[in-house]
């Protein structure tokens, strides 16, 4: 028998994600339950988005919480390269492979074409999935779009007859998947990028991933990834859907609704034992059904079949709730101390904020007030600490909008890039910086006397800066849907 090997690929394009923390748990304790090895691989094929920045963001907040693994970009092994990016030329050649086999094709189509085809199945009441035969061009078409250098898209062929796709779940059993919603999906890109199913199958089949553990937002795909490996001649890993994370209120996870961010965890104060703890206790349970355990714990006791199929709540006051248990019954005084001072109170951090604080301070005590915001959490915000500030609620609401989804755009947060982008929000709004940054000021550190509000962002860091900015608008009210679609259009237009 083979040893079981699973692995953990997300995408470096952003903060790292609770729920890739929550999948690398998962794909963790089943190798190590089975004697086997546990991979980490980087899918970084969106060279826009991409960077070192959120990679090594999501290497560090892993480790935090006390996952390893055997093989990986930061550690090696016999599989690598484990970038994507490193691996181009390898997809380039399995997607030509599949068009000499006559099981991908090359497609020449425009996306005002794709759009006209899809908008005239629909009409006629059919699936708007694209087959080979849709998108066929005559011959002579073909050729002269080639000639001209014009670009194209390598597809995969899917069936076209009517009939069910079978696919076999570790946790579901047999599910079957209408072929007829199956288009005919791009492999490779005309930038000669893969797409995340042809990077998947070949990386999974080449480093050898007996068991796919990933959510279940993956399960329509699972036709895709059946017939590439039909196509291949390949040996199909055992698929395992997960449950998705949800808001206390059944929604996807979202950062709007609940904090997503490892990072933002970290910047709290909650200890990785909890948060890993409670990741743990998210669909899953201890056959004694103990809430606390450690990863040890569920290592010794780990048995995939007790995943629950009803979405697991992730619900942040439980989570207080469950790191108040750990900072009191798994921490003396002396650990505690350890703790409080590595989390916020070491020296590195003072010296970031002395050069703001100390040209404010004229006894020693006033450093407290000064820095509290620092290490504070959420704060105590109220609709009438904005009272003194220029302009109506919703300009305030609007401002603040535009400017954090401009900072979560920022992937390379420092004071500059920070300034740089309120400033230019400023100057596009037409608003004097001074006035827009006002709201800010109180939104991040919950007081209009504070130094400067971009030397603060860049001390509380992304997370949490993003995470205040929410909130600060949520207690003015919030933003409807029906505004964001309106605030939007303008903030795409500016």
């Amino acid at each position: 028998m083979s040893t079981v090997r699973t692995r953990v690929a997300p995408s470096p394009t952003g903060d790292p994600h609770v729920g890739t923390a929550y999948i690398a748990l998962f794909n963790y304790c089943f190798a190590k339950a089975h004697g086997g090895e546990f991979l980490l691989r980087v899918e970084d094929t969106d060279q826009v988005r991409s960077s070192p920045e959120s990679e090594q963001a999501i290497l560090d907040s892993l480790r935090w919480l006390g996952l390893t693994w055997d093989e990986g970009p930061d550690v090696g092994g016999p599989h690598g390269p484990y970038r994507q990016s490193e691996r181009m030329e390898l997809y380039g050649e399995y997607a030509r492979q599949l068009v000499e086999a006559g099981k991908a094709f090359v497609c020449y189509r425009t996306a005002d074409e794709l759009e006209q085809l899809r908008e005239a199945k629909r009409e006629a009441g059919s699936s708007a999935a694209l087959k080979a035969s849709d998108l066929a061009l005559p011959p002579e078409e073909v050729a002269k779009r080639e000639a001209a250098g014009e670009p194209y898209v390598i597809r995969m062929v899917v069936p076209e007859e009517e009939g069910a796709c079978a696919i076999d779940d570790l946790l579901r059993g047999t599910i079957e998947l209408d072929w007829g919603m199956v288009d005919a999906q791009v492999l490779l890109k005309s930038d000669g990028m893969p797409t995340y199913h042809l990077a998947n199958v070949v990386d999974d089949h080449l480093m050898g991933i007996t068991h796919v553990i990933r959510g279940e937002e993956w399960i329509n795909s699972a036709p895709k990834h059946k017939l590439l490996y039909a196509y291949f001649g390949w040996d199909m890993p055992q698929l395992c859907h997960l449950p998705l994370l949800r808001n206390p209120d059944k929604s996807k996870l979202s950062k709007r609704k609940n904090p997503t961010s490892i990072l933002y965890y970290q910047r709290m104060g909650f200890l990785p034992e909890a948060l890993l703890n409670y990741l743990g206790r998210m669909g899953w349970s201890m056959p004694d059904e103990r809430e606390k355990f450690s990863l040890e714990d569920m290592l010794a006791e780990f048995d995939i079949s007790r995943v629950s199929l009803g979405g697991p709540i992730f619900d942040v006051e439980k989570l207080r709730w469950l790191n108040g248990m750990w900072i009191r019954e798994d921490l003396d005084e002396n650990q505690l101390a350890d703790r409080l001072q590595h989390w916020a109170l070491n020296r590195d951090n003072l010296l970031k904020v002395l050069p703001h604080a100390q040209k404010r301070m004229e006894v020693l005590s006033d450093f407290a007030p000064l820095a509290a915001f620092l290490v504070s959490g959420t704060l105590p915000l109220t609709e009438a600490d904005f009272d003194g500030i220029k302009g109506d609620r919703e300009e305030l609401v609007k401002g603040m909008q535009f400017a954090l989804w401009k900072l979560e755009a920022q992937r390379h947060w420092s004071r500059d890039n920070v300034w740089n982008d309120l400033k230019g929000l400023a100057d596009a709004t037409g608003v004097k910086v001074k006035d827009f940054l006002a709201p800010l000021f109180i939104s991040i550190s919950g007081s209009s006397a504070s130094f400067s509000v971009v030397d603060a962002m860049e001390l509380l860091g992304p997370d949490m800066s993003r995470a205040r900015l929410r909130h600060a608008i949520e207690v003015l009210g919030g933003v409807s849907k029906k505004a964001a679609k309106r605030l939007e259009k303008e903030y795409a237009a500016l």
